[in-house]
């Protein structure tokens, strides 16, 4: 994917790298979908002088998440579909440690990557502070993050920020006609909305094919839902049995259309900046809660129609 908006970074990086004394901790932060961990990667190997032809570098250590369990370890040796552990564990973090003991293998350098860091579980955090206080010769870290603020503050401090920004509209219209021209514009367009500046972002919606979904949320956002058809072609395109990224990028989209009404400049905006922070809480607990996928799509669709109904009031 071409990555946009990594010129600044990639000068701050560069320009320390050929300092004398460059900093061991590098904190990548910036929406998730902007590029950071395809920079993190690409710094890494300049920084170990990876050859263009070799794609594992032994001394490159990616820390992400692993297997939730020892079933789905033994399905991802199988080659086969597994299901991803929520955080990264302490033991990831331990044996990462295990490594830093022994010198590096092809240089004098060493790269570790944590991504996402802001996902680290409160021991696995605190461990790696230590490496962070007292890091071996010639190990540099790069820490990606979402949300800086979910990180220890002592993590934070310790490390040099790199920030991604996010991308501008015709940007992003001009990388998703390069990269899906497949799709039509209505789901371009609703892809840029709800990805809010991150190219990666709107091409996962273009390839989750959620133009319809968009399009019954606008719907009913303008106009209710008063006899709850629109509400069950919402669960419809939603589907069954979808998988939490398709459960993410929904709930994303549906807080894309009520920021757009927001800042249409409604006489009473209050009934859809608390269906908005309704929606918060909900994208918050759709990772760790098991939703059925079917009344999810309805009370998200209620709380559009809400919005829709308290919003014509206001405008009398």
């Amino acid at each position: 994917m071409t990555l946009l908006g990594h010129d600044d970074a990639w000068r701050q990086w560069r320009d320390a790298a050929q300092g004398t004394r460059m900093h061991h901790a590098w904190l990548l932060a910036g929406r998730k979908g902007v590029g950071k961990a395809s920079f993190a990667l690409s710094a890494a190997r300049e920084l170990v002088g990876a050859n263009p032809g070799m794609e594992h570098h032994p001394d490159i250590i990616v820390l992400t998440h692993g297997a939730k369990d020892d079933k789905e370890e033994r399905k991802r040796a199988e080659g086969k579909p597994f299901e991803l552990a929520r955080s990264i564990r302490i033991a990831q973090v331990r044996a990462m440690q295990q490594r830093l003991n022994t010198r590096p293998t092809m240089g004098g350098r060493r790269a570790i990557i944590i991504d996402p860091s802001d996902d680290l579980e409160r021991n696995a955090a605190n461990a790696l502070l230590k490496s962070l206080e007292e890091p071996p010769a010639g190990t540099f870290f790069l820490l990606v993050a979402h949300s800086p603020a979910r990180l220890l503050p002592t993590i934070r401090s310790r490390c040099r920020v790199l920030r991604f920004p996010t991308v501008e509209a015709a940007r992003m219209e001009n990388l998703l006609a390069d990269l899906a021209p497949g799709a039509d514009s209505a789901t371009r367009a609703a892809a840029i909305t709800a990805a809010a500046g991150s190219p990666g972002a709107a091409l996962a919606f273009v390839e989750l094919e959620l133009g319809d979904a968009a399009s019954f949320m606008r719907t009913i956002l303008e106009r209710g839902d008063d006899d709850f058809t629109l509400r069950g072609r919402l669960a419809a395109t939603i589907g069954a049995r979808p998988d939490r990224e398709r459960l993410q990028a929904v709930l994303d989209l549906a807080r894309a259309a009520l920021a757009e009404k927001i800042e249409l400049g409604l006489d009473d905006p209050r009934p859809v900046i608390e269906a908005h922070a309704d929606l918060v809480r909900l994208t918050g607990e759709q990772p760790t809660y098991n939703f059925d996928a079917g009344l999810l799509a309805m009370e998200i669709g209620t709380l559009l129609a809400n919005a829709a109904t308290a919003s014509e009031r206001a405008d009398g």
